[in-house]
């Protein structure tokens, strides 16, 4: 069966303050600000567009499971348990709150970690098979 959809190109985040959200992600994410306002703010991220929405206090892109836990709703990739280490290590330095490397019982490792608004993200540490055939092509057209 043929997919319907090809990809995800945006993902809308809560913030309580925009500037100071578009701020956190370019310095401990890397993103790139394309646009700002009282309101939103548009960043370049991992290959899609991140809509900071600025929202009420409290509001969180988490979500508690059927088992009472919180749990994150976007996982970002990095190319390798050494990549994974790396980005650890650094948020530490950074002081941004992370939790353990975690064997999950499947291919690869995660640990999760928080922006500043309380947002609760995941890594792991595979890239999936498109994307990766994607990067290679890429790379080497």
């Amino acid at each position: 069966m043929k997919e319907r959809l090809v990809r995800i190109g945006t993902t809308y985040l809560p913030v309580i303050d925009v500037e100071q959200s578009a701020k956190w992600y370019q310095k401990h994410l890397g993103a790139a600000v394309n646009y700002r306002d009282q309101h939103k703010a548009i960043l370049d991220l991992a290959n899609q567009s991140i809509f900071l929405i600025k929202a009420e206090d409290g509001e969180r892109s988490q979500f508690l499971d059927i088992e009472g836990r919180e749990h994150f709703s976007v996982t970002f990739e990095v190319d390798g348990l050494a990549e994974l280490e790396r980005l650890h290590t650094l948020f530490i330095e950074e002081e941004v709150l992370v939790g353990a490397i975690e064997d999950r019982g499947h291919a690869g490792k995660n640990f999760i970690f928080y922006d500043c608004n309380g947002n609760q993200f995941d890594v792991w540490s595979e890239l999936s098979p498109a994307f990766k055939q994607w990067r290679t092509d890429v790379i080497y057209d």
